[in-house]
């Protein structure tokens, strides 16, 4: 990619993987631990203003793309054909925790196309939500699909599927053209051949493509600024934006930081989580994309490293900053609820 006056922060040496210190965890006095990864934050004509560690290093984006992914709702036609509701798309762009809210959502967006939740192909879990899990439990229910955080993503996909007469079963499949569709937008949105490229199956069976850090913000810059794009993309750009950061709740839920950050801001600043220490943000009023993996994977890394990168491009002001505290700099709290130390942004990140 090419460098538009950025900074390189890279490591000296081999030893982090082209990793740099980006969260620390202090107990006490001390730093106890820290968090390695990389970051890059780019535009749409792919110009890297800044940098962090070794970006070009493939990485599986997992559900941060999920709102890429959803461009493809719109662009067939689904959405409006099926009236498709804002809700509804961001639910195909959310990782969501299961509430009684998402659930329903879901389950009354397939019955309306004459779907269930056996037509999901993710697979299910618990609820992330744990007073939602516990009401499971107290009930003996089991969790179905459409408590998977990917079922509204699937339920997009079949929506795909279903408008262009296409089977619904076997859309998961890397051969499906629901899937094929979506590798030919993700291959325009990041501006890389993934044809090559290393692939395996997401926790929610569908194929993950290894892309570049900085494929990833070039792509979140795209859905920023989409006027280099064609006018059905740029369209569908601006309709999944819309829903993105129009429904935070839908997109997460009760204590996710992707929601209380878009409610912060009022959808100023629309990001997304992915697994494996993946985080993304796209900055339509600035033009610019962010893209950072936290090298180990945590997930209480990813917000604390990524409030640091929006407060270095100026999209998160103090007050915002103060009120998201507990998700940018959250507390270390024992088992007896003190507080023995903090989650924060490593010295010199970003600097």
């Amino acid at each position: 990619m090419p460098h538009d006056h950025a900074t390189d922060h890279r490591p000296d040496g081999a030893a982090h993987g082209g990793a740099v210190p980006m969260v620390e965890v202090t107990r006490g006095d001390i730093v106890e631990s820290c968090h390695w990864g990389a970051a890059v934050i780019a535009d749409a004509h792919g110009r890297v203003a800044d940098a962090w560690g070794d970006f070009e290093r493939p990485v599986y984006p997992r559900s941060a793309v999920k709102a890429i992914q959803a461009l493809a709702i719109v662009e067939t036609g689904a959405a409006a054909a099926l009236d498709i509701t804002e809700a509804e798309l961001a639910l195909a762009c959310a990782s969501h925790t299961g509430e009684p809210a998402h659930t329903r959502a879901v389950g009354a967006w397939l019955a309306r196309m004459g779907l269930s939740e056996a037509d999901l192909e993710c697979g299910a879990h618990p609820p992330y939500d744990e007073d939602t899990a516990a009401t499971l439990i107290r009930r003996g229910e089991a969790p179905g699909p459409v408590h998977n955080n990917c079922s509204g993503k699937h339920t997009g996909m079949l929506a795909t599927a279903l408008h262009r007469g296409e089977p619904t079963r076997g859309y998961a499949e890397l051969t499906h053209p629901v899937q094929q569709r979506i590798l030919g937008i993700l291959e325009m949105m990041t501006g890389q051949d993934l044809g090559q490229a290393p692939r395996a199956r997401d926790g929610c069976s569908i194929p993950t493509f290894a892309v570049s850090l900085g494929g990833l913000a070039v792509a979140m810059s795209r859905l920023a600024d989409p006027d280099g794009l064609p006018d059905r993309r740029a369209e569908a750009v601006a309709q999944v934006r819309r829903a993105w950061g129009g429904h935070p709740h839908m997109v997460g839920g009760r204590g996710r930081f992707d929601t209380a950050l878009m409610t912060a801001v009022a959808g100023r600043v629309l990001t997304k989580g992915g697994a494996e220490g993946v985080h993304c943000a796209c900055l339509p009023g600035l033009g610019l994309g962010i893209a950072l993996k936290v090298e180990d994977g945590t997930a209480r890394a990813g917000p604390v490293a990524m409030g640091a990168l929006l407060r270095h491009v100026g999209a998160l002001g103090e007050d915002e900053a103060k009120a998201l505290a507990g998700h940018l700099r959250p507390p270390l709290v024992n088992r007896r609820g003190f507080a023995v130390g903090e989650v924060r942004p490593a010295a010199g990140f970003p600097s």
